[in-house]
């Protein structure tokens, strides 16, 4: 999207009038990007359309607090972003399975483009095994090809930080492909 598009929306919202087409335009515009981050955090659908939801009910009641310290992008990836490790977390109390999930999956279980061949169900079970941060960094670096600044904005950690984390993620998957 770009930054006048971004603008555009962004004054339907603060207009009382116009704020509901303009949010239908936000949803419309961000829909399938979130839904793809959140699809390959979480791998089951019904969760992610659950954590794409209540993404989009956190915008829509954080509108009015929103001051554009930030663009309108990264803020709603920093909501999806907490949205989901709060979910990964609650999962992971209740012993949430990850293998169970990999062995379930079929061809068009996680993402567009995902195949199910052999490589990607390996990828797909050596992310499941990183930590929650790590794979969230992870994706928006590989997946979504963001710069290290913009993951930085998202997750409220150091561009350090996250450079480190991202090695230390790549190493994971490296080694899980040595071994599996």
């Amino acid at each position: 999207m770009s930054e006048l598009e971004e603008q555009q929306i962004l004054q339907l919202l603060k207009n009382p009038v116009t704020a509901e087409k303009g949010f239908r335009w936000l949803i419309e515009t961000y829909r399938q990007r979130l839904y793809q981050l959140i699809r390959r955090m979480v791998i089951s659908h019904d969760d992610t359309d659950e954590i794409l939801q209540l993404t989009f009910i956190k915008v829509w009641k954080g509108l009015p607090r929103f001051r554009g310290d930030s663009g309108l992008y990264t803020w709603i990836y920093r909501i999806a972003i907490h949205e989901i490790l709060n979910f990964l977390h609650h999962k992971k109390k209740r012993n949430w399975l990850k293998e169970d999930v990999v062995t379930s999956l079929n061809t068009d279980n996680v993402w567009v483009g995902f195949t199910g061949d052999e490589l990607q169900q390996k990828l797909l079970k050596a992310m499941l095994c990183l930590p929650e941060k790590q794979r969230a960094v992870f994706n928006l670096r590989y997946f979504e090809e963001m710069p290290y600044e913009q993951i930085a904005k998202i997750t409220g950690t150091s561009v350090g930080a996250l450079k480190a984390s991202y090695h230390h993620a790549v190493k994971k998957i490296e080694e899980y492909f040595l071994n599996h």
